[in-house]
């Protein structure tokens, strides 16, 4: 059977998507702020997390797209297009995953074990996303260092170059401030028998590693951020210098022409 894992948008309405969920005739529970939905015409497991991501166990694909489709009224600043992983499960005697085969089994269909690994699915997708803007972003600025050194200045407008202080600024904070969702979830805290679950995905998922990574690249930011603030700042002094001479000019040029017109 299949396990999709999703990331497509930056959060969920939680509340209204669960009234709607429960208006469709799905069975609704929340665990914390995680909504747990099934049908009982329909086998599988559907859990939305309200930072934009959804994991269905047991469904095919073409039925993950038609719950997607239902999701997007839903949706707090949609991507562009959905960040999607996928794998296999099944039942066997004990939960382990397959690495090789991106395989889970399962001891039981226990909905908190797949609440446990869902956990870990659900933020690797998310931990993409952020990937992706940032690997964006510092493509976007890259060229930037290599101009200050060769050419002494970055060739951008001072607005341009505003502009994209405020976009590198924008984006390390968007991240800074969502770190939260890649920490252990708090549904372990009241259920601590079900943690090694999410450990064992997590691990496979690599994502500690990838979050070492991120950091480092959130470190990148930081670097072209002060770059950039200190160009602009150092072409603001020189307009005021400029400025600055232009007035001792005119002021001296004025004189000049005040002392020969007493002579005239």
């Amino acid at each position: 059977m299949k396990c999709s894992s999703y990331c497509t948008a930056d959060a969920y309405q939680i509340d209204e998507l669960a009234k709607f969920l429960r208006s469709e005739g799905r069975e609704c529970k929340f665990y914390d702020n995680v909504i747990h939905a099934r049908r009982e015409d329909i086998p599988g497991d559907t859990f939305y997390f309200p930072y934009g991501c959804v994991v269905f166990w047991g469904f095919d694909e073409v039925e993950n797209q038609k719950i997607l489709k239902k999701l997007k009224p839903f949706e707090i600043k949609p991507l562009s297009a959905p960040i999607q992983d996928d794998c296999t499960f099944h039942l066997g005697s004990e939960t382990i995953i397959n690495e090789e085969d991106d395989e889970v089994i399962l001891e039981s269909e226990d909905v908190l074990i797949k609440i446990g690994i869902s956990h870990a699915l659900s933020q690797s997708v998310k931990l993409t996303m952020f990937e992706d803007s940032i690997n964006k972003t510092i493509e976007s600025s890259r060229h930037m260092p290599a101009e200050l050194a060769s050419e002494g200045k970055i060739s951008l407008s001072r607005k341009k170059l505003s502009q994209k202080i405020g976009a590198l600024f924008a984006e390390r904070n968007s991240i800074n401030l969502h770190s939260d969702i890649l920490d252990t979830p708090e549904f372990f805290w009241r259920r601590p028998r079900y943690e090694p679950y999410y450990v064992m995905a997590a691990q496979y998922l690599d994502i500690t590693t990838r979050m070492d990574i991120l950091n480092k690249r959130l470190d990148v930011i930081h670097e072209l951020y002060e770059i950039l603030s200190n160009e602009l700042k150092h072409a603001h002094s020189s307009r005021l210098e400029m400025t600055i001479i232009f007035l001792i000019v005119i002021e001296v040029v004025m004189g000049i022409l005040r002392d020969l017109l007493k002579w005239i």
